[in-house]
């Protein structure tokens, strides 16, 4: 049985042939917000079918896996890896403790990269687990729209079976995309970096944004000699400039060597290695050259121009406030749409959608104050606006608060890393707008501060807040002194 839809306080009208679909809805990609869609959707009682190319660590036009990028080759194997290299500097640290180490401390990659593919098979078949227990029909294959309310599913053996949907759900996600540099088929990407067979001692990566500074931090801690190469003056363009140098600053003194505003120009194979030319003229030879250059969404082979679904110039998918698209059949949410490409938005956008469409519950996705974090050795998070931001958005007198600090543990093991807080205050208002951390712990404390700004928390609140003490999360309640005042500067008005 179709189920009404509520859209702008408007129910849709039930047509009669509405029994005749073989799905309320059918879901193209079961990634982290394909699959939130289709649970919660079958949960407010929808017929729910979804598809998804077979499993395999490493992505392709032709194989993927139900948990998506994030559970199979993105976020949660990265996180084991992140952790794996943490305690390379453990280790160091630990001596000073009074713990004796054996100078002679052995890393066994091939280990860690078992127990990574051991955690993220377990996870694949919780998913599907999780969709056979909503009643959700999992189809092995490739999914392509050929009509407004129908979908091609192209089967392992190749055979293509079609099925038709009331509403239809685009949740491909993105894939790694290589710059065209002569060479560019000797590197890898982030897919394969999670898969390396051999450790590479020797690491070359492209890319400024924060899965550079992630593997760069990983191979690294693990003992691998690593370069650096990005555009811009600092790595990780968009965050706030103050944590983006406190950043580099660790990097650099946990032994990556950084090239700024440096690119590569060709890549050649050789006896010795992968031959890496700069565009400065120097020479390098790696084992292993990582291009984390973006993402692009992956929508090329959904046959969307024929069916008329409108998507930009990078291929996303057009959406409006609720993740349709002007195909009032077809919706799409995550990476795909490319919004705020972060796995716990794809969540929300397919909440949202469950909601608006199954549940009688019209509901536009939030995308204000959206934490996230770098997990770079030590990690980076924020919340809210960057300095930066806060300047080009404000409508008066700002406050910046800081607090750079040598971390308790580090007084004792001799290492010279500071973590650095901040916070961002509308003068006028008292709110707090903004917040970011490098240090320790960074996303686990981001995470709380988060909420206080979801509920638009004051810098009196925060200041009459009882800190955990010892501990670093305290600073953001014992910033009392304005590190700088930035005076409101009103932007000229033009009619040009």
């Amino acid at each position: 049985m179709a189920r009404k839809m509520l859209v702008d306080g408007e129910v849709d009208k039930a047509t009669a042939d509405e029994a005749n679909y073989d799905f309320d809805l059918f879901v193209i990609g079961a990634g982290s917000g394909g699959v939130r869609a289709a649970r919660f959707s079958a949960n407010n009682g929808a017929k729910v079918g979804i598809c998804e190319l077979p499993f395999h660590p490493i992505s392709s036009e032709e194989i993927g896996g139900v948990g998506g990028t994030c559970v199979i080759r993105g976020c949660v194997p990265k996180k084991i890896l992140v952790y794996g290299a943490t305690y390379g500097g453990e280790l160091e640290d630990a001596r000073n403790y009074g713990w004796e180490i054996n100078e002679n401390v052995d890393f066994t990659w091939k280990k860690l990269l078992q127990k990574k593919t051991d955690e993220i098979l377990r996870l694949n078949s919780i998913y599907k687990r999780l969709l056979a227990n909503a009643a959700v029909k999992l189809y092995e294959g490739e999914g392509r729209i050929v009509g407004p309310n129908e979908v091609e599913v192209r089967q392992i053996d190749g055979t293509k079976i079609n099925y038709t949907a009331k509403h239809i759900l685009i949740a491909t996600g993105s894939r790694a995309q290589k710059p065209n540099i002569p060479g560019n088929e000797l590197a890898i990407t982030s897919d394969e970096a999670l898969s390396l067979e051999e450790f590479p001692k020797r690491a070359v990566v492209l890319g400024g944004g924060y899965i550079a500074v992630e593997f760069a931090s990983i191979w690294r801690g693990m003992g691998g000699t690593v370069d650096l190469f990005f555009r811009k003056e600092l790595p990780l363009r968009g965050f706030d400039d103050e944590m983006r140098a406190l950043v580099a600053r660790n990097l650099e003194g946990r032994g990556v060597n950084l090239h700024p505003q440096t690119s590569l120009t060709k890549l050649t194979k050789t006896d010795e290695g992968i031959k890496v030319m700069s565009s400065h003229g120097e020479e390098f030879v790696a084992d292993v050259v990582l291009f984390a250059t973006g993402r692009n969404p992956n929508t090329k082979r959904l046959n969307l121009e024929a069916v008329g679904v409108e998507v930009d110039q990078a291929g996303a998918v057009k959406v409006d406030e609720y993740s349709r698209t002007n195909i009032p059949s077809i919706w799409a949410v995550g990476d795909a749409t490319n919004r705020i490409n972060l796995t716990p938005v794809a969540l929300m956008e397919a909440t949202c959608f469950a909601n608006t469409v199954f549940g009688g519950k019209p509901t536009k996705a939030d995308y204000t104050n959206v934490a996230c974090a770098v997990f770079c050795i030590p990690p980076l998070a924020v919340v809210g606006l960057s300095e930066e931001e806060a300047v080009e958005k404000a409508t008066g007198d700002l406050l910046v608060f800081t607090s750079g600090f040598n971390p308790m543990k580090n007084t004792i093991s001799g290492r010279q890393e500071k973590t650095l807080m901040k916070l961002i205050v509308d003068e006028k208002t008292d709110k707090v707008i903004g917040a970011s951390m490098c240090g320790p712990d960074a996303a686990e404390i981001m995470q709380g501060i988060a909420i206080a700004l979801k509920c638009e928390a004051t810098k009196a609140q925060f200041d009459s807040t009882v800190g955990i003490h010892p501990s670093s999360a305290e600073e953001f309640v014992t910033m009392r002194t304005v590190t700088r005042r930035i005076a409101y500067k009103a932007k000229p008005k033009t009619n040009l």
